[in-house]
């Protein structure tokens, strides 16, 4: 994932589509023939650590189209963003750009993403595919998926008596078995579940509920959106650390985890490779719901800039990227997230890479997804409110209903 969360994707196959002959661009001969291409690629999802990976995708593409040549430019999440909307004002914006899912629909609102017509659209899920279509077009490509999953310490079970978490628990049980595997005396919590935004809008969801109504506005100041709110909040110093013991600072959650001290942590599946040489065994299981499952997924996609000189070419390397079979043996090699595949032998790769035993529940997972709500480009404000109050609710400072109505009124002010 990247730095925000954290986000993986199993990637599917998909043919080249032809390439056509260009009216612009490179050097060609005097009697019409095609000319060279040069397209230009700008990126988040290969800094800090596959940017070689990213090298070998490319490389493998000008291969198999000749002429064609992609200029990669490379930048952290953190400044991602803010470049492209100055690329998107100035019109310098790449021929193929990054975007996210909670951003989606503000591009496309804007008109700045083109049209994109799949070789093989039954390549991919469909759920994946779904997400970046508006009106039935498709106008991005899932490039990468992650979710978040229940992770379980089965020797803390064990020891406990208590029994596995399954696929159909509600937060009733997850509850009553935090509280069982919970021993402070010794250092050991039943439950760490980040008190945050991307957890809240995701509780909501598991409890009937949404962040924004289809009016666009804050649609959480409900008893059912309190209820989400002392889920979450109420954990803080019973089943999982407080602040003051930690919880909150880098790495502790993981860190706690990894040391046999946490029975169960929701997190991303980005954390398989951190728990790869644990001492205690673990399992992963689709998180608990309470009148529905909901499961957090995050997504990345490849987008054709509405303005390219090249928009065949465009398209054709955006498909590669995000489904070519060079892309999901990278992913799957290097633990690079998930390529967004309905291909049952690459997902059987997969399954098969071994701990945690459970990798099915990360498809299972994909059954009942909880989206980023669309905050366009005030998302990081939003985020910020919901953090602060959320934090006010878990310190005994504020309730959760007075939360849940300050929460609505300054979102609103925000989203206007």
């Amino acid at each position: 994932m990247n730095s925000r969360s954290p986000i993986m994707v199993l990637a599917a196959s998909a043919a080249v589509l032809a390439l056509a002959s260009c009216s612009s661009g490179g050097t060609g001969d005097d009697a019409g023939g095609s000319q060279d291409v040069t397209l230009t690629y700008t990126n988040f999802i290969s800094n800090n650590g596959n940017e070689e990976n990213l090298d070998a995708i490319v490389a493998a593409f000008e291969d198999e189209n000749p002429g064609v040549t992609v200029d990669v430019t490379t930048m952290a999440y953190a400044d991602y963003f803010t470049a492209l909307q100055t690329d998107l004002a100035a019109g310098t914006v790449s021929d193929v750009f990054d975007i996210e899912y909670g951003q989606y629909g503000a591009y496309q609102a804007n008109g700045v993403l083109a049209e994109v017509t799949l070789d093989d659209p039954a390549a991919f899920d469909p759920t994946l595919l779904e997400t970046y279509q508006t009106g039935g077009t498709q106008y991005a490509i899932p490039t990468s998926f992650s979710n978040v999953v229940l992770f379980y310490n089965t020797t803390l079970f064990d020891a406990a008596g208590v029994e596995y978490p399954t696929a159909d628990w509600t937060w009733a049980q997850e509850k009553t078995a935090a509280e069982a595997l919970t021993d402070q005396a010794a250092g050991v919590f039943g439950d760490y579940q980040p008190i945050s935004y991307y957890e809240f809008y995701k509780a909501l969801e598991q409890n009937g509920e949404s962040f924004l109504g289809d009016d666009g506005k804050a649609a959480f100041d409900t008893p059912g959106g309190i209820e989400a709110i002392e889920w979450l909040a109420g954990k803080s110093g019973t089943v999982m650390p407080t602040p003051e013991q930690g919880a909150g600072t880098p790495d502790f959650d993981s860190g706690l985890f990894a040391d046999g001290k946490l029975a169960m942590f929701h997190s991303g599946i980005w954390m398989f490779g951190t728990f790869a040489d644990m001492t205690d065994e673990w399992d992963i299981v689709v998180e608990p719901g309470n009148t529905q499952q909901a499961s957090a997924m995050f997504s990345n996609a490849v987008a054709v800039s509405a303005t390219s000189e090249h928009p065949a070419e465009a398209t054709a390397f955006a498909e590669f990227l995000a489904g070519s079979d060079v892309t999901a043996q990278l992913r799957l090699e290097s633990g690079w997230e998930l390529p967004p595949t309905s291909d049952e032998t690459v997902v059987a790769d997969y399954l098969a890479l071994g701990a945690p035993a459970n990798r099915q529940a990360v498809f299972d997972s994909l059954e009942n997804v909880a989206l980023t709500p669309d905050l366009g480009e005030r998302a990081a404000e939003v985020q910020d409110v919901v953090d602060a109050l959320l934090t006010e609710v878990a310190a005994g400072r504020v309730s959760a209903a007075d939360a849940a109505a300050q929460m609505a009124e300054q979102v609103d002010a925000i989203l206007g």
